[in-house]
């Protein structure tokens, strides 16, 4: 086939294409500008996290020799930018489609108020949730080294920080910054989880912590950790109900563990051992683990056989 041939056929392959375009499907919308901006998203955390921990994430291009001069540039810009991003957002928050857009700007204004007021507060958890960090893990060689390197608290502030939005039923927005966290970190924390101080994620990698899951305090969880719903093949219907479990103070929550349902309670100062799959509530002060997994060595003439792993039918038990 010559190039005339190879042209005209790409240009049916495009029509084809933009056709489909008015399909009506849900997916066609091509608005580009009434959309929250995903990329200034991730700006907002990343300059965000200058204003958590002043001194440790400065925007470098901003030169002043006083660091409240930086930090109030930086708040205004943030206070700006973020008020724009939840102005676009509200469009698809459900409670208020019927806002003028005059009402959408009062709203977002007002949203971003109130989300710098509670920064105090934030970073009053955020301070608590790196000494339980510092307090929990051997390894760390300084409070500095956390702040910076460490992916539990990224996730864990990013949480935070999202949080206070998603109580202000500001639609996506949340969403976006704690999906921007599981993306770097493996960590999912969805916004409505409702997390108490000194939270503790160690390593943190294949984390998940569901929407209506509640958190007391000084819980400290471990990698391949899921808190979890039982079941959504309800969907929609469920939607707005308690699906996840809820992990009461001074619970310790090891790798790989599942704990499922809506009804679940894990009771102060338990601890989960490994892989454990729980369904249903746990006592206060018990410990529940697996069944030691059985592994077997041949030598000499058995050597070739294949090496097994026994398990007990029981999914735990409790010690």
């Amino acid at each position: 086939m010559d190039g005339a041939g190879r042209e005209e056929e790409i240009g049916q392959v495009l029509q084809k294409i933009l056709n489909d375009y008015e399909g009506g499907k849900t997916i066609d919308e091509i608005n580009l500008y009434n959309k929250p901006n995903k990329p200034e998203v991730h700006d907002l955390i990343k300059s965000l996290f200058g204003i958590v921990y002043p001194g440790y994430f400065m925007d470098r291009c901003l030169k002043t020799s006083h660091p409240k001069s930086y930090l109030a540039v930086t708040i205004e810009d943030v206070f700006y930018h973020l008020s724009e991003q939840i102005y676009l957002a509200l469009t698809y928050c459900k409670n208020r489609g019927n806002l003028s857009e005059e009402e959408k700007r009062q709203e977002s204004y007002r949203i971003c108020k109130d989300f710098f007021e509670k920064m105090p507060k934030i970073r009053e958890y955020l301070e608590t949730d790196l000494k339980a960090t510092y307090d929990g893990d051997p390894a760390a060689g300084s409070y500095e080294e956390i702040i910076l390197a460490y992916p539990g608290l990224m996730a864990i502030t990013v949480y935070r920080l999202a949080h206070e939005l998603y109580l202000d039923q500001v639609p996506v927005l949340p969403r976006l910054m704690t999906e921007y966290a599981h993306s770097r970190t493996g960590i999912d924390i969805h916004p409505g989880a409702s997390i108490d101080r000194f939270f503790f994620i160690d390593h943190g990698t294949g984390i998940v912590i569901g929407e209506t899951s509640v958190i007391g305090k000084n819980v400290k969880i471990y990698q391949g950790v899921t808190i979890g719903a039982l079941s959504t093949r309800g969907g929609q219907k469920l939607s707005g109900k308690k699906r996840h479990p809820t992990i009461c103070d001074n619970v310790t929550i090891y790798a790989g563990a599942s704990i499922l349902g809506g009804d679940t309670v894990i009771g102060e100062n338990a601890v989960i051992g490994g892989n454990a799959f729980i369904t249903s509530s746990v006592a206060a002060n018990t410990r529940v683990s697996m069944k030691n997994l059985e592994m077997e060595y041949q030598t000499g003439e058995n050597a070739h056989k294949s090496e097994e792993l026994t398990q007990s039918e029981e999914w735990y038990y409790i010690i």
